[in-house]
């Protein structure tokens, strides 16, 4: 059981920046992997940047040298540093916290929370 909260979402200029906060609760040391998905409306849910147990931190093309995953261990906390925002970043982002069973996935979901990139 892993519980997912995202903060930080709002209405930004293109250019601009914005941190985006995913507190974490419950089992949190059953996490294999934490990261951030976006949806925008009408458009499947993309993958924008992934961190792994064992190290290694993927992100989508879309946001590589604009976005930055970071965590604060003390707050059970991970962030999203979103730098050069972009119109096209405009969408719902959710915290994704990863666990195994054996064989089987299973994927936590926050409620997320919504970023606007507009002038």
């Amino acid at each position: 059981q892993v519980q997912l909260v995202e903060s930080g979402g709002r209405l930004v200029q293109p250019g601009g920046s914005l941190r985006l906060s995913c507190a974490t609760s419950g089992d949190i040391f059953s996490i294999n992997a934490i990261g951030w998905y976006r949806q925008a409306p009408g458009n499947e849910r993309q993958l924008v940047v992934i961190y792994s147990t064992n190290g290694t931190t993927t992100y989508a093309d879309f946001v590589k040298g604009r976005f930055t995953i970071s965590r604060d261990n003390a707050k059970n906390t991970v962030y999203l540093q979103m730098n050069a925002l972009e119109p096209s970043d405009t969408a719902v982002y959710f915290c994704n916290a990863k666990t195994h069973a054996g064989d089987v996935e299973h994927n936590w979901w926050g409620q997320g929370t919504q970023v606007t990139v507009s002038s």
